[in-house]
């Protein structure tokens, strides 16, 4: 008798592994993860099929083992990013150019400063997109953007003092009155 191929082999280690592979994920994952963690652990099992021992099971739930962590490890990853990000990142709240002031302000600004914030506001772009649309890197925009919203603010508030004061001379001390 021949021995069995590496396929009629995965095969067999698959059909006879998979509910206890899978079974394992789930006491250990929410179920979508633990049907990906079973999925990849089979995949690698494909990729290294010279290396599985004669008694599989307990080499699959190692390799699960190992893929649960790695999943584990880039969740946190990206949360602690995400949280890093919701810190740093200004957030983008919409111009409404129907306030006369603002639409005042908005003219004062250099065409790039106005096309910064309108793309961001008119056309609610993210920054990483409107970016491309100018042809400059995500950081580049947003340093734009960043300085584009630190001179319409400039703006608004030079356009908040009251002309009538903002003309009279300010009186110093010992003048006459």
């Amino acid at each position: 008798m021949s021995e069995p191929s590496d396929n009629d082999r995965l095969e067999a280690i698959f059909r006879e592994h998979y509910e206890a592979v899978l079974a394992y994920a789930h006491r250990r994952a929410p179920a979508q993860v633990a049907d990906d963690v079973a999925a990849e652990t089979f995949a690698i099992a494909w990729r290294k099929a010279g290396q599985i021992p004669r008694e599989p099971l307990p080499w699959l739930l190692g390799v699960a083992r190992r893929v649960l962590s790695t999943h584990r490890r880039s969740t946190q990853r990206r949360s602690r990013l995400r949280d890093r990000l919701s810190q740093t990142v200004e957030p983008i709240t919409p111009i409404d150019v129907s306030d006369p002031r603002l639409s005042e302000a908005l003219s004062q600004l250099s065409e790039r400063d106005q096309e910064a914030l309108l793309l961001v506001a008119w056309e609610g772009l993210a920054p990483r997109e409107a970016a491309a649309v100018v042809g400059l890197t995500q950081t580049g925009f947003s340093v734009r953007l960043h300085r584009a919203r630190r001179r319409l603010r400039a703006a608004l508030e030079r356009d908040a003092v009251p002309k009538s004061s903002a003309d009279r001379s300010p009186v110093t001390k010992g003048e006459a009155r």
